[in-house]
């Protein structure tokens, strides 16, 4: 009796693993979807109808266009697709992805994206003829540091992060070399620039030290988007992300911190170069009245930028009845841009003092000549008066 349990055993067993054996083979021999985006042309749109989308009360145009392919492995084909993706019109120009079945090899043709490079290059070039007709030297300086900005984020800062290094720290030194690069390409190598451009790193360092604190305490995660997840699934999760945020409030900051630093170095330069026998401390005061006036303006702008990006959010949150408004900001979606906006602002305030003691520690120096002390209060008088009238 034992020895025919025992052959049923490893009978048993024996099926088991004969079954077993096709289903891993099958599982190794797995073949991914073969993809090609291709550029399209619409030769005629046959039929335009409004249909429901299946489980929703939305409405959507639904296109049957015949498209005649302009490259790749089929170009020249014409094919006879359905596009519900947006309206085209005849003769338009569009991105195509086909899809080839690795199971059935059965072939997909869906609207990928409308053709909008022609536009692009057109605005950029409009961008690049205005700056060089109203900006001139100083306009053409500026595109120079603009693209050697954007080689540093493109050719450094990203293949960094990529690479596995700590995205805060590629974020603080690309955005140094930012910094100095655009600094003295765009105003020069003198003692201005020079004092911004130590204003300007250290708002940088004093910035992120309070973005890393701010990101902590509220337990903020980088996953507040889609963009942020496909990534991490696409690099193996070898991505720090809170490091990636971190460096994006940092990078984000630079555009206006330009203005602040370099407005506050000249201000300093221009009151002493007036007034040269005015006390640093006087100097001091003076220029941060100018600062402030920067303030008020730019934290308003830096504030709408974020909400204008926002838009499709908060009209989301309007729309949704079921969470609080405590609630509602609590979610990381929305904490993230909190805290994106005020770590912002905060450096740009505090932009203002740093930025104004340097340029007065660099660019003052003792007078020259005796001033009499009914020469000086005529001054303060009329710096006094001059602050007032602005």
């Amino acid at each position: 009796m034992l020895q025919l349990r025992t052959f049923f055993l490893i009978f048993s067993f024996g099926i088991l693993f004969a079954s077993v054996q096709p289903v891993v083979a099958q599982e190794v021999e797995l073949v991914q979807d073969k993809v090609e985006t291709v550029k399209a042309k619409v030769i005629e749109v046959l039929s335009e109808e409004v249909k429901t989308i299946p489980g929703t009360d939305v409405k959507s145009t639904v296109q049957t266009i015949r498209v005649r392919v302009l490259e790749g492995a089929e170009k020249d084909k014409v094919l006879t697709i359905t596009n519900d993706y947006l309206l085209l019109k005849k003769g338009e120009t569009f991105y195509l992805t086909h899809t080839v079945n690795s199971l059935d090899g059965q072939d997909y043709y869906v609207v990928s994206e409308p053709y909008r490079l022609p536009a692009v290059i057109f605005f950029v070039v409009l961008f690049i003829v205005l700056v060089f007709v109203f900006g001139g030297i100083q306009g053409v300086r500026g595109l120079v540091s603009l693209g050697g900005s954007l080689i540093l984020i493109m050719y450094v800062l990203l293949p960094g992060i990529l690479g596995g290094y700590s995205p805060i720290l590629m974020s603080l030194g690309v955005s140094a070399l930012i910094i100095i690069l655009g600094s003295y390409v765009t105003h020069g190598f003198n003692k201005t620039t020079s004092a911004a451009v130590l204003g300007m790193i250290a708002t940088v360092f004093l910035t992120g030290l309070l973005a890393y604190i701010a990101v902590d305490v509220t337990r903020l995660t980088g996953f507040s988007n889609d963009e942020a997840i496909y990534l991490n699934f696409d690099t193996s999760g070898s991505i720090d992300f809170v490091g990636l945020l971190l460096g994006g409030i940092l990078i984000g900051l630079l555009g206006v911190l330009y203005d602040v630093a370099i407005g506050q170095a000249i201000s300093v330069e221009e009151l002493n170069r007036v007034a040269p026998h005015l006390s640093r401390k006087y100097i001091f005061k003076r220029a941060i009245r100018i600062g402030r006036e920067h303030i008020g303006a730019l934290v308003n702008t830096l504030a709408i930028a974020y909400v204008g990006v926002s838009l499709p959010l908060l009209l989301l949150y309007l729309k949704s009845s079921e969470a609080s408004l405590g609630l509602t900001v609590n979610r990381e979606i929305f904490a993230t841009e909190i805290i994106r906006t005020m770590i912002g602002s905060i450096g740009l305030v505090v932009a203002v003092p740093i930025t104004t003691a340097v340029a007065v520690w660099m660019l003052m120096k003792l007078p020259k000549e005796e001033v009499t002390a009914e020469k000086i209060a005529k001054e303060k008088e009329a710096l006094e008066h001059a602050g007032h009238h602005h």
